[in-house]
């Protein structure tokens, strides 16, 4: 006998799935990734067509084991207005991405769906107001250091990787550097044969990066310049790729946006 249950999820990824069905990739407390059969989904006037990324749903479930069926789809948030740009799609999409690499079938994630959500809403509110793609570009960046973090791929930065010196940036003293180095961390110094250096303020605001919010001056004004911003979403990429071992596409395409609003 078949069993039945709801879950509450974000659509992280829909497709096709036979003739008239549809696949569909969830995020959820309970279960981390699943995938779920949605069937009849791709005829017309389907009850269940209206399925999409970046939705968070209240699902009716049913089955017992391999790929569950569902039955009901409630949709309790929308983020489709995250493709009016594409820095915001970029941004959902790099978190998208990550999630899938980071994040097992049937591995349950007490908090990651919370801020994943968190992440999303902040997106969203920028297609609601004047848009800035530079905090478009900051929120990508953050999102994805808060997922490394919460997947137990945290950027080192509270300590040099090889004296285990506190990184205390010295705000000011402009002599002072410090390098990353991709296999360990960072390190004091400007290190010979390094992609990325920081100065004080540079390692300040990656360090910033790791606190709920994202850092703002006393005139509301988004702290740091892109060029700034640019560099740190470098150090994020270079970490995924030397740790997890993957590139996220999205995260090139955010780049590629960003670079080309000057020419």
């Amino acid at each position: 006998m078949s069993l039945t249950h709801r879950i509450k999820g974000l659509s992280l990824k829909v497709g096709p799935l036979g003739e008239n069905d549809r696949l569909l990739t969830i995020l959820s407390e309970e279960n981390g990734i699943s995938r779920l059969a949605i069937p009849g989904a791709r005829k017309p006037k389907s009850r269940l067509g209206a399925t999409s990324p970046f939705n968070f749903l209240d699902l009716h479930i049913v089955g017992k084991k391999n790929l569950k069926r569902v039955t009901q789809i409630k949709i309790l948030k929308s983020f489709g207005n995250l493709g009016k740009h594409i820095e915001t799609l970029s941004a959902a999409q790099a978190i998208s991405e990550l999630i899938m690499i980071l994040v097992g079938d049937n591995d349950p994630q007490k908090d990651l769906l919370k801020l994943v959500l968190i992440h999303l809403n902040r997106l969203d509110a920028l297609n609601k107001s004047e848009f800035d793609s530079l905090h478009a570009l900051a929120i990508s960046v953050q999102s994805c250091i808060h997922l490394l973090a919460i997947g137990g791929y945290c950027l080192p930065l509270q300590n040099c990787c090889r004296s285990g010196s506190n990184l205390i940036p010295p705000i000011g003293q402009w002599s002072w550097k410090c390098s990353l180095i991709p296999e360990e961390g960072f390190i004091i110094g400007a290190m010979p044969n390094t992609d990325i250096i920081l100065n004080p303020s540079e390692l300040a605001l990656l360090q910033r990066l790791l606190q709920e919010k994202i850092p703002f001056d006393s005139n509301g004004k988004l702290l740091g310049p892109k060029h700034v911003w640019l560099k740190l979403l470098k150090i994020v990429e270079v970490w995924i790729n030397v740790h997890l071992q993957r590139r996220i596409t999205s995260l090139q395409m955010m780049r590629e946006v960003i670079v080309s609003n000057d020419i």
